[in-house]
């Protein structure tokens, strides 16, 4: 059989694929600078169901949105129906995160049902079949871990979270330099407690030409986590969240040398002071690879809340160069997110990725808020509703109250501040 062409390995032969012509149109940017970026490994191209989707340096950031189940909460329609609401509001991929119930048959319901690239954590599951087939995680086979992380790519996943950069020399810089929050990564403990009670090296590292080998096969993108990442501001940017990275810089040079694609994920609780040093940390740590962040959230009093403290972290590390937010939803810390955080989380997320598009100048961005600045000005209620993120809200907000007159708003109704400008200065905006 022919092998598969990979799409990076066609960037650095200059060839221009359709996928590169895709994400361009999508863009509004030239095939020539997506290749190229593609060839460099600054943007890597997710595929799903014949559609492509472009993630890094000159792109629009883009918004994923996590659902799953858990042991507690375990019902694969209502997985759905939040797939549906996240895909409403307007994500650009969804993870499914499930560790309860068939894990493989809400995967593949979930592929199948998505209209966007769909990423797993494989190592979850790796890690709760081997406690129901063997008695623990301690027990789990290496083998399995990629048996299951090829399943997923074979199930068609298109990237997929692996904890790579948790090595036995991490975990000894965390025993010498102990976190108050510990770590608050899933997987990156999974693999914790496999490597001290084995007193073996985590699997995904010592074999990672493994790992590239089902990668190349399937062309599937590989979003090295942050296993490591700091769990609450009182251990940002510590030297286990430090040594993780410089690891995964290592391993991206690797796998650029074999043609596949690398996002790296980011912390997920950092102070709003520290965002702009994490982000050229990254960036120069692994020469350029896009930057995939939960949040970040950049305070931990407001559980309830962390849709805003993530959406103004993620707003800010966009600007400086992020390429791709994880939603946080309200239920963050509490509880397993239902429809209603689903869409909040996703909604927050896209403001704060276009707040960090126009920042970073990206094409495109800026110019829909002045759309949106003349129709306000003219009052053209229709067009400004078009425009906005969440269209429901705003016609149930214009709604709440009665209009006495059709052309402005209820919190300022005759005395429209815009509205007496036009009349008593005969001014008249026009576009």
């Amino acid at each position: 059989m022919r092998r598969k062409i990979l799409e990076k390995e066609l960037a650095r032969k200059g060839i221009i694929s359709q996928a590169v012509k895709e994400v361009s149109k999508k863009e509004n940017l030239e095939p020539e600078y997506v290749s190229r970026k593609v060839a460099e490994g600054k943007i890597v191209i997710l595929k799903h169901k014949n559609k492509f989707l472009g993630i890094g340096e000159g792109l629009r950031t883009k918004v994923n949105a996590n659902i799953g189940t858990s042991p507690d909460v375990c019902d694969i329609n209502f997985e759905i129906e939040k797939l549906k609401t996240a895909e409403k509001y307007g994500t650009d991929t969804v993870m499914d995160l499930s560790i309860g119930g068939n894990i493989d048959e809400i995967r593949k319901k979930i592929i199948q049902k998505s209209n966007v690239p769909v990423g797993t954590v494989p190592i979850y599951q790796s890690a709760i079949e081997s406690i129901e087939e063997k008695g623990g995680i301690v027990n789990m086979d290496e083998d399995k871990i990629f048996e299951v992380i090829e399943k997923h790519a074979k199930d068609g996943v298109s990237f997929a979270t692996v904890h790579c950069g948790v090595n036995l020399k991490a975990v000894e810089r965390l025993k010498k330099n102990p976190r108050k929050s510990l770590v608050v990564s899933r997987g990156g403990a999974f693999l914790i407690m496999w490597m001290v009670s084995n007193e073996k090296e985590n699997p995904l590292y010592k074999n990672f030409d493994r790992l590239i080998e089902i990668a190349r096969k399937y062309d599937l993108v590989l979003s090295l986590g942050d296993g490591l990442r700091p769990g609450g501001l009182i251990d940002s940017t510590d030297s286990s969240q430090i040594e993780e990275l410089l690891t995964l810089g290592e391993l991206t040079k690797y796998a650029w040398e074999n043609d596949v694609q690398v996002i790296i994920e980011g912390p997920g609780h950092i102070p709003i002071n520290e965002i702009e040093t994490n982000v050229q940390l990254e960036k120069k740590i692994c020469n350029g690879a896009p930057f995939y962040v939960l949040g970040p959230i950049v305070c931990d009093i407001a559980p309830g809340y962390d849709h805003i403290t993530s959406a103004i972290g993620g707003a800010i590390a966009s600007w400086k160069g992020a390429d791709f937010l994880c939603y946080v939803t309200p239920s963050e810390h509490l509880s397993l997110p239902g429809i209603e955080e689903v869409a909040e989380g996703v909604i927050s997320a896209r403001i704060a990725a276009h707040v960090g598009d126009i920042g970073k100048g990206i094409k495109g961005a800026i110019e829909i808020d002045f759309l949106m600045d003349i129709a306000r000005t003219q009052r053209r209620w229709e067009e400004e509703k078009k425009i906005a993120i969440d269209k429901e809200k705003f016609e149930k907000l214009r709604k709440k109250f009665p209009l006495k007159e059709k052309d402005v708003c209820t919190m300022c109704g005759k005395y429209c501040a815009i509205k007496l400008i036009e009349k008593y200065l005969g001014i008249k905006v026009v576009c």
